[in-house]
């Protein structure tokens, strides 16, 4: 009996000698939905890819739902569901045949396999759309048949990498509902990555934000933007050299300094309280914002300040292409390894 958890330990995974994720530890409860960050390139796709089989690990142990994901891997397939970024659908297929084939393939009639397919098309509201090739599908049509194909066979834990990516945000908000409602109603274990912090920051219940292949900071979202502490004014300039003399202007009134661009960041608790100081400090200097603006921590200061950098969209492929990449393997979905 699978316990619903993914657990992490020390995970490394090389390709010849670049490391693409070095040392990843952490763990997920069963039934919570964890967020998981990290710039081009950290080593998120990678952990996933180890995570749900796609890759073996060079070093290290992972396991889901209480499998290890190497010796034990037939199993972690059974238990859990994986939408990867790449969108394995046949285009010239109908999705009612796509998920009736899915299902056979987890050992159902083609009674019952039907059956599912009804279910989840209504599920994914494409059930008018039933007719139309897949080919002939927008993008977040596209992405809601794809978490269709993921949930075939009543997956306890569902793996979804960048699962919103390109989506408009009607469609990606579409997604969130049905993230949450599938937590909610039966209590599945969600493991996310994506490039939206709004997204994290909605549906996580702790996040974890690797960077440089290894892991920086774990908790919940309302903790982590406690933690900052402060208040923060943003000052934006025109030119890359006013940002830095209002730097050494106004450094000393702070606690903490950051730049971002052409914006600095300076934080220091009951912000508000000093702007009137710091617009006669910069004015004095001969400096003249373009914007300025008085803002409370959010998750992507946390982001900010973990890896020194605004989050971007992660690298797809995060190994080099000199070296070996994982060959196909089956997950219940024909996807790109």
């Amino acid at each position: 009996m699978s316990s619903g958890e993914i657990r992490a330990e020390n995970l490394i995974k090389r390709y010849g000698e670049f490391t693409a994720v070095n040392g990843v530890s952490f763990s997920v409860k069963s039934g919570e939905i964890f967020g998981f960050l990290g710039p081009n390139g950290a080593g998120k796709s990678t952990t996933v890819k180890m995570l749900t089989t796609l890759a073996l690990p060079t070093e290290g142990r992972g396991l889901v739902g209480g499998y290890d994901v190497v010796t034990q891997a037939g199993d972690v397939r059974r238990i859990a569901g994986v939408a990867l970024q790449e969108i394995g659908l046949d285009n010239l297929m109908k999705s009612t045949e796509l998920l009736t084939i899915q299902g056979q393939l987890f050992g159902m009639t083609r009674r019952q396999a039907q059956d599912r397919a009804a279910e989840l098309l209504a599920l994914v509201k494409l059930t008018e759309f039933t007719d139309r090739p897949v080919g002939k599908y927008s993008g977040g049509m596209r992405r809601r048949l794809d978490l269709a194909m993921a949930l075939v066979h009543q997956p306890e834990i569902l793996f979804l990498d960048e699962p919103t990516t390109g989506l408009d945000p009607a469609s990606r908000r579409d997604i969130w509902a049905e993230v949450r409602r599938l937590n909610r109603d039966f209590g599945m274990t969600i493991f996310l990555t994506t490039q939206y912090l709004e997204e994290a920051d909605e549906l996580a219940d702790r996040i974890a934000i690797i960077d440089r292949a290894q892991i920086r900071v774990e908790g919940q979202p309302a903790e982590l933007k406690a933690a900052l502490g402060s208040e923060s004014i943003n000052v934006t300039f025109r030119e890359d050299g006013d940002v830095q003399r209002a730097q050494d202007e106004v450094t000393e009134m702070f606690d903490r300094v950051q730049i971002d661009r052409k914006t600095i960041r300076l934080y220091r608790n009951k912000a508000a309280e000093i702007i009137p100081a710091v617009v006669n400090r910069l004015s004095g200097a001969g400096l003249e914002p373009v914007a300025l603006t008085l803002t409370t921590p959010t998750l992507d200061d946390v982001f900010l300040q973990v890896t020194g950098a605004r989050f971007e969209e992660d690298a797809k492929d995060e190994a080099p292409k000199s070296g070996r990449r994982p060959g196909r393997r089956g997950f219940g979905q024909r996807k790109s390894a």
